[in-house]
């Protein structure tokens, strides 16, 4: 499935202040130790796909088909906010950020338990997280992508959903590149194609956020 195709057809109802102040009141910014994208030529129409992903405004404000798949949301929002509890203390700023990942990850037609693996092994969660290489925010986004199909401002990636968008639509793209295979995947969104340690290392933070609804499995 293309991406733009990917993110039509799957796109979910769903639901940070500007970081630019924030980032500039750290006095260090957290390092991170994962790797990085690499900038690649896109084709026009791929660079205008990941574009137009990318500046779509719409908030992610939950809405549900049915009861169920709300109670499902409700459900699943519950066991994750006491998972990631330890990693972000505050209730609101973790609804929030679950709320952000589910949506954008269903946005891009990905599995949110592999963007929170992702996320856990890339930042720890830390919102102003920066590696060697320069890679930003909770997905740790190269800075080159604000050039390519943003807004040229890289300070906009340690913002909650701008990060989260832009992590999930380059892992989407990927994605695309590789057929599916998610191996493959892992090892370009961290710039080590084709070397285990990083997509096993995901794999297995994975497994720490997979949602099993009991109640609905239950009923």
């Amino acid at each position: 499935m293309s991406l733009e195709g990917g993110l039509s057809r799957r796109r979910c109802l769903v639901g940070g202040a500007a970081a630019a102040g924030a980032l500039a009141a750290l006095s260090l910014p957290q390092a991170a130790h994962a790797g990085a994208q690499i900038e690649e030529p896109l084709i026009d129409s791929v660079r205008t796909a990941l574009s137009s992903a990318v500046h779509n405004k719409a908030p992610p404000v939950p809405e549900f088909s049915s009861t169920e798949a709300r109670l499902t949301y409700l459900r699943w929002l519950g066991e994750m906010s006491e998972r990631l509890k330890k990693k972000i203390a505050d209730w609101p700023t973790r609804k929030e950020f679950l709320q952000t990942a589910w949506y954008e990850a269903k946005r891009s037609g990905l599995d949110v338990s592999l963007v929170l693996g992702l996320i856990q092994v890339e930042s720890n969660f830390r919102k102003f997280a920066v590696s060697s290489a320069g890679a930003r925010g909770y997905m740790q986004v190269m800075p080159f992508w604000t050039r390519v199909i943003g807004d040229s401002d890289p300070a906009k990636l340690f913002h909650m959903q701008t990060n989260l968008r832009f992590g999930c639509v380059i892992l989407r793209h990927y994605l695309d590149r590789e057929n599916g295979d998610l191996y493959m995947t892992l090892g370009r969104y961290n710039g080590s194609r084709g070397k285990a340690p990083y997509p096993n290392a995901v794999f297995a933070n994975q497994r720490l956020w997979t949602f099993v609804d009991r109640d609905r499995s239950a009923a």
